[in-house]
């Protein structure tokens, strides 16, 4: 079992706070799709295992054209070997998801629609810079359905200056009234060389208020959880069968390979990197240069990203994992500084497994920190 992750590194316009790598300019669109096929030609003989889930995320997946979605999806098929039953999903905007749009999403195989909504709500929208309106975010989401996608999940930031409880409470509702059976919700952070952190420092935006964020945060779980809504994950949740199976694989440690400007692999206990950067992406695949960075994982590593990445799931930290897997002065170190917090409100243990509870994961940051083997 593996996973294909393929970023998209094309927005039309800049969100104020996201400091993903992507460009408002298309002007080598072609010569990077060309490049990005490449890559998945050449690295065919890195991942021999099943492919389950693929990925297109960004950046905006949506603005791709239906040639280019099938070029790369033709070189996928060619290259990897792609189970019968596959999760694909395809991160998009309301605003390109006219309904020609998504029949060409839908008859290439796509079968999971992220949608980056983020709010209903006009003003918030504006704030963030965004290139729909509310308007556009429901009409997106009732099209989806009506061309028969059923598996859709929505984005929603939470803790931003313009975000009052009761819009936030009707953001949520949205969820409820669309039947959306998944959901992944941020709370808004200010990340170096954004907008947003540019309008903070000048005095322009207040800064953040952490007990509004808090809040905010303990409303969305009161109310997904009454819509029928497992939190499965500190900012995921979705209905029974609804799980992201990619994102859960990477919680789970699962290898995946990752194509394009800025993507990630995991494999073999290595982590590599692409360049983040789309010209010299292109450059390096043209001229056959090295294009990525690669580290292999050391225990201590790979012990604190087993805690990072677990202890955020239903599934959690698995004790028995970890006397296996680990040396023994790490495991000393683990049962050392987990017991107060079992024996405090924060963790719970249910057989082999370590999960936080409603209070722990108000504080998962501190009791993770804490775990990580220094």
């Amino acid at each position: 079992m593996a996973g294909i992750y393929l970023h998209i590194p094309f927005c039309k316009q800049s969100c104020s706070y996201c400091d993903f790598h992507f460009s408002t300019s298309l002007k080598h669109k072609t010569d990077l799709i060309q490049a990005l096929v490449k890559e998945i030609e050449g690295r065919k003989n890195q991942l021999t295992e099943q492919i389950e889930t693929i990925y297109f995320g960004g950046g905006t997946p949506s603005l791709l054209g239906g040639d280019d979605l099938k070029l790369i999806i033709e070189a996928l098929y060619t290259n990897y070997t792609v189970a019968d039953k596959i999760e694909f999903t395809l991160e998009c905007n309301p605003d390109d998801l006219s309904k020609e749009k998504l029949k060409e999403l839908n008859s290439a195989g796509v079968n999971r629609l992220s949608i980056g909504v983020q709010s209903f709500n006009n003003e918030e929208l504006n704030f963030f810079n965004r290139a729909h309106n509310a308007s556009e975010a429901e009409s997106s989401i009732k099209r989806s359905q009506d061309v028969g996608f059923e598996n859709i999940t929505i984005d929603l930031i939470y803790g931003s200056p313009v975000l009052t409880d009761e819009i936030w409470l009707d953001n949520l509702q949205k969820i409820n009234d669309f039947n959306v059976p998944h959901l992944s919700a941020y709370g808004l952070t200010v990340e170096p060389k954004t907008k947003l952190a540019y309008q903070i420092e000048m005095g322009e935006l207040p800064s953040l208020n952490d007990e509004k964020m808090v809040s905010q945060f303990k409303t969305l779980i009161q109310n997904t959880r009454e819509f029928g809504l497992t939190q499965y994950e500190i900012s995921n949740f979705g209905k029974e069968g609804f799980y992201s199976q990619h994102n859960s694989n990477y919680w789970k440690g699962v290898a995946y390979l990752g194509f394009g400007p800025s993507a990630h692999s995991y494999l073999d206990n290595k982590r590599f990197w692409n360049v983040s950067n789309n010209i010299k992406y292109i450059k390096a695949l043209n001229e056959n240069e090295v294009y990525f960075e690669e580290e292999t994982i050391d225990e201590k590593t790979a012990f604190n990203e087993y805690i990072l990445t677990r202890l955020r799931t239903i599934w959690g930290v698995e004790i028995d994992y970890i006397k296996v897997h680990f040396s023994a002065e790490i495991n000393t170190h683990f049962k050392k500084e987990i017991q107060p917090y079992l024996n405090s409100s924060y963790l719970q243990q249910l057989n082999n497994k370590v999960v936080l509870t409603d209070e722990g994961i108000l504080i998962a940051d501190k009791i993770t920190s804490d775990l990580f083997y220094v």
